[in-house]
């Protein structure tokens, strides 16, 4: 008897559902989140550029600065990925480690132009204008300004070598650095 009555349970209980059946049911659930603005300088070609000897060995010109041909560093994959950004760049004239005023006839600066390409319309330039004792040896120059986010492979180029008056070098190891700045535009 009691098979019966489950049996008859059950029979009962399969209409009752069928008849309470409803289309499907949604839920919304909100996803967000946020990138942070940001601007990377790929990694750059060459971390140090050596020069070598810097005067002439030989000849007529021995003492006074070589001609040096142009230097290119790249930085692969650098990027902003917001609108507005800017590119400057800054440099240090290369100058004479030891820091003893030279005499007349002698300098102890090597300066030089930078150019960063590849970001803007305008480029990011800057020349050196150290004088032949080495003072202010740092110069700025901005460059342009792009209006979306940007990828690109930038290139540095450092070239137009010279020394002040084009007097002899003093000797001694020679060093200058190059900065190059991305990021926002400030008004």
């Amino acid at each position: 008897m009691k098979a019966r009555i489950a049996l008859a349970a059950l029979v009962i209980a399969a209409p009752a559902g069928m008849a309470s059946a409803q289309g499907p049911l949604e839920g919304r659930v909100a996803v967000d989140g946020s990138v942070a603005g940001r601007c990377v300088l790929g990694p750059p070609s060459q971390s140090a550029v050596p020069l070598g000897t810097l005067t002439n060995t030989s000849g007529p010109r021995t003492g006074r600065l070589a001609t040096i041909a142009a230097q290119a560093i790249n930085f692969p994959g650098s990027y902003c990925n917001f609108a507005g950004t800017r590119i400057s760049v800054s440099a240090n004239a290369m100058v004479a480690a030891d820091a003893t005023a030279p005499q007349p006839g002698f300098a102890r600066a090597v300066n030089f132009t930078s150019t960063v390409s590849n970001w803007a319309a305008a480029n990011a330039v800057v020349t050196t204008a150290a004088s032949a004792g080495g003072a202010t040896p740092a110069a700025q120059g901005p460059g342009g300004t792009h209006p979306a986010p940007k990828l690109a492979d930038l290139t540095l180029t450092l070239n137009n070598f010279a020394v002040p008056s084009d007097l002899l070098l003093v000797s001694g190891g020679y060093a200058g650095a190059v900065t190059i700045t991305l990021g926002p535009a400030t008004p």
